[in-house]
């Protein structure tokens, strides 16, 4: 992966190169960003600058055969690990070394991709991934070997949020002190979901979400589309190349999200009173609970932003707002004045608690219910400051 491939973050750049450069490279690494900023684009690109010894802050003018490595992702001495579960081809025990050909096909393909799209290739996403213990064994035994090449070597963990508390634990003492010349790059979107003891042991890189500009001179250059077309996909993407990329195929799930969102918010309004809305209720219920966990927790989190958003409008903060409906008949406008002061806090706690449920093997069905009929509730109250 060239330097020159990753979109925008030339900070971070910087420091990662000048530290090689400088030979200070810190043994574990944590890398922060959200969906679609970049980490693990650049973290294939800094430990591809590590192995091959390349010079002048691109991957080049090293040794050449290591970077021929590099085109797709076999050098010996990169090491993944990521979230995997059972499925039609591993059937117990899963760990990432069975899913090195797909994983491959991700990070050449979709690069920026997030969890979603990993289960989605997998064919998982009714399940819930993790790093587990089995895992933590693979790392330590791959990390015990010797350097092919004689150099550094580098353990790259995707996702390490989803790392249990048995796996961490089994990891800390090799990431607090890891055999010589032993690097670990940790990736993940929320760093909260890592036990204090292994981030306390990384140095930890934030990355923002990524500059519109820096989204819509990829997309023109990647995709041949009109820079005016560019900018306004950009715009609407808030900092995600990921989600951008979906939004030039169509193929965004946010379309499907909307659909639901819409068709939920008008059977709520309509609930007070209402048996027929009710039944509508419990029957978007039923009809989200048959999809996969994760997807129910990404349109959870499409609709708590959904409601930030209608917030922001409703305050006057327009140039905050990103979000444009792809439904005719349904206007952010006029639906912010429902979302105020009185009721933000207790829907932005609720979708919260569906989610913590629903990623604990909770009832979806149940859940969503229960969701929906405190919604109906939440929308009919009044604003103080009205």
């Amino acid at each position: 992966m060239q330097f020159s491939k990753v979109l925008g973050q030339k900070h971070i750049k910087n420091h990662l190169t000048t530290s090689v450069d400088a030979g200070r490279i810190a043994h574990a690494q944590l890398f922060v960003g959200p969906e679609g900023s970049g980490t693990l684009p650049m973290a294939l690109a800094y430990a591809q600058y590590i192995l091959c010894s390349n010079i002048n802050g691109e991957n080049s003018g090293g040794k050449d055969s290591c970077n021929i490595k590099f085109k797709n992702f076999s050098h010996p001495d990169l090491h993944f690990a990521f979230p995997v579960t059972t499925s039609d081809k591993v059937k117990s025990k899963p760990v990432s070394k069975y899913y090195l050909e797909e994983w491959r096909q991700l990070i050449d393909q979709q690069p920026y991709g997030n969890l979603f799209d990993w289960y989605k290739l997998l064919g998982v996403d009714n399940k819930q991934g993790q790093i587990g213990v089995d895992e933590a064994l693979e790392i330590v035994k791959a990390l015990t070997l010797k350097s092919y090449e004689g150099g550094h070597k580098v353990m790259l963990i995707w996702m390490a949020e989803k790392m249990n508390t048995a796996s961490a634990n089994k990891l800390l003492k090799l990431i607090e002190e890891p055999p010589k010349d032993t690097i670990f790059i940790l990736i993940a979107e929320d760093e909260e979901q890592i036990i204090s003891t292994i981030r306390s042991r990384c140095q930890i890189l934030h990355f923002p979400p990524l500059a519109e500009e820096a989204i819509s001179e990829a997309l023109v250059r990647n995709y041949h589309i009109e820079q005016s077309a560019a900018i306004k996909i950009a715009h609407q993407s808030n900092g995600n190349y990921n989600k951008a990329c979906d939004l030039i195929y169509h193929d965004s799930e946010d379309i499907q999200f909307e659909k639901w969102f819409v068709f939920w918010i008008r059977s709520a309004f309509k609930a007070r009173g209402n048996k027929a809305a009710i039944h509508d209720l419990i029957s978007w219920s039923e009809e989200i609970a048959k999809t996969g966990r994760e997807t129910q927790k990404k349109f959870l989190n499409f609709c708590l932003n959904y409601f930030r958003q209608a917030l922001l409008l409703n305050y006057k903060a327009d140039e905050l707002v990103y979000l444009e409906p792809k439904s005719d008949d349904f206007k952010l406008a006029n639906f912010a004045p429902f979302v105020h002061d009185s009721n933000i806090l207790e829907i932005s706690d609720e979708l919260q608690d569906a989610i913590y449920h629903i990623e604990r093997n909770g009832n979806s069905k149940i859940v969503l219910t229960d969701l929906s009929i405190k919604l109906t509730r939440l929308l009919h109250k009044k604003s103080q400051a009205s």
